[in-house]
């Protein structure tokens, strides 16, 4: 066999040693890069390369067409023909799918497939590392540590089918954490952002922040748990909504097993979630939160299904103007429900037609209410009202008539994200945002503040 090494070439030569009626390959080439930080100075730093190749062969029988699946990463070209019998094997052996459908054809091939992957390395940093540094020097004569970790990744994924799809997609994800804390490390507060380049990502900036809340938290206030007006930051909306998003399946709702599920039977699309004006939406080609244009699937599950690789993704509304509009289907799942095919995509936005930013919704807080930095350790509670459970983090504080008065103790709270928008009294300015809970899994994330009268706080956690 002849020496492959370009992911284009993988792809096309294990779609020549496929022997099944059916065959996808996708085949992935990552490069990451990152620096860490301790203590107001730099600990390591790194950078990595690695391949992985996805092999699906279809078998079709007189009951029904079947699948399998073999995976396998620092593929060579010796090991393409074992990889691609594997997955024959696995198909042979498979009963028929469930989700089974004709493989994808007639999309255009991408003009790049056969092109080199892109890479990322250390010069990502070149910019942010100085600035970095800076920041290190402002927050040591400030009397305060930053602690953290930068990433960046490159993946170029080739998605190559024996219906004659060749198509690419180069997805770049960076994501910034910095935590800042009082040197006797009674106070913390945390800062995160999204990028795709790190060149929209300001060191001092966010160290002012941080400051700022580390200069809140020097009075101490406690308080009991109970229902409190709150200000969500769009960290926590994404991480709220990302869990949302993941629980919105067509086919779960329609069997009467989530939050979206009619009484009676169906679904509730149609229904008005929120009486403000909340889009929630999806779109690949939204600026700065771009993502892949079509469906790369390794596997077939509730969400998903290996049939629909090189689907076209379009924008799409989950929520318009605070009714349900869609929920997430595949081919599969939209025949049994009966719904329009809407694939889930790498990106979420939601858009309440606001103008305020964080800072002047809380300047604009008449009374007292709640401001918080983040949650983590979100956990379901119950599928059938997506009740959510866990933790405020890295900072609570108290606003009283538009003044940040203190820091306050961490709360465990239990609400539900659908919940949520029903109550919400005011929405504001959309922005990017890294979820702090999920920024190891979707990093594409627009959202506002939210506003809630009366979210709950359970009770008291005396975690930092």
């Amino acid at each position: 066999m002849s020496r492959v090494s370009k992911p284009y070439e993988i792809v096309e030569r294990a779609l020549e040693l496929s022997t099944t009626d059916g065959c996808v390959v996708i085949a992935e080439e990552n490069s990451s890069a990152n620096l860490r930080w301790a203590g107001n100075a730099l600990t390591t730093n790194g950078v990595t390369r690695g391949r992985t190749l996805t092999v699906i062969a279809t078998v079709d029988g007189a009951e029904g067409t079947a699948s399998g699946v073999v995976c396998r990463s620092a593929v060579t070209a010796d090991d393409l023909e074992p990889l691609v019998r594997a997955a024959e094997a696995a198909a042979r052996g498979a009963g028929p799918a469930e989700d089974a459908q004709p493989l994808v054809s007639g999309v255009p091939v991408s003009a790049d497939f056969t092109e080199p992957p892109a890479e990322t390395g250390s010069d990502v940093f070149a910019a942010f590392a100085p600035a970095l540094g800076d920041a290190f020097a402002r927050a040591r004569s400030g009397g305060r540590e930053l602690y953290g970790f930068a990433h960046h990744q490159l993946s170029s994924t080739y998605l190559g089918t024996s219906t004659g799809l060749r198509l690419r997609h180069d997805q770049p994800n960076g994501t910034l954490e910095l935590n800042a804390k009082s040197p006797d490390r009674t106070r913390s507060a945390w800062a995160g952002r999204a990028t795709r380049d790190f060149k929209d990502v300001d060191p001092a900036a966010l160290d002012a922040e941080l400051a700022q809340r580390l200069g809140w938290a020097e009075r101490r206030i406690e308080l009991p748990a109970g229902r409190y007006e709150t200000l969500l930051p769009p960290t926590a909306v994404a991480d709220l909504l990302i869990y949302q998003y993941w629980s919105a399946g067509a086919r779960d709702a329609a069997e009467g097993r989530t939050v979206f599920s009619r009484p009676g039977g169906g679904t509730r699309i149609g229904e008005t979630l929120s009486e403000l004006p909340l889009t929630l939406r999806s779109d690949p080609h939204a600026p700065g939160l771009e993502a892949a244009p079509f469906v790369i699937a390794h596997a077939s599950g509730d969400g998903s299904s290996v049939f629909d690789n090189g689907l076209p993704l379009a924008p799409t509304d989950w929520i318009k103007d605070g009714r349900l509009e869609r929920l997430t289907t595949t081919r599969h799942s939209a025949g049994l429900t009966d719904l329009p095919v809407a694939p889930s995509m790498d990106n979420l936005v939601l858009d309440g037609r606001g103008e305020r930013s964080l800072e002047e919704m809380v300047a604009a807080t008449s009374g007292r209410a709640l401001l918080l930095t983040c949650l983590w350790y979100i956990r379901e509670v119950d599928p059938a009202s997506l009740l959510l459970t866990g933790l405020t983090r890295d900072g609570v504080y108290l606003v009283e008539d538009g003044e940040v008065l203190g820091e306050v103790n961490n709360f465990r709270f239990n609400e539900s994200p659908v919940g949520l928008l029903s109550r919400a009294s005011e929405a504001g300015r959309t922005e990017k945002t890294l979820p702090r809970e999920w920024g190891d899994y979707f990093t594409r994330a627009a959202m506002p503040a939210l506003r809630i009268p009366d979210f709950h706080m359970s009770s008291v956690s005396r975690g930092v």
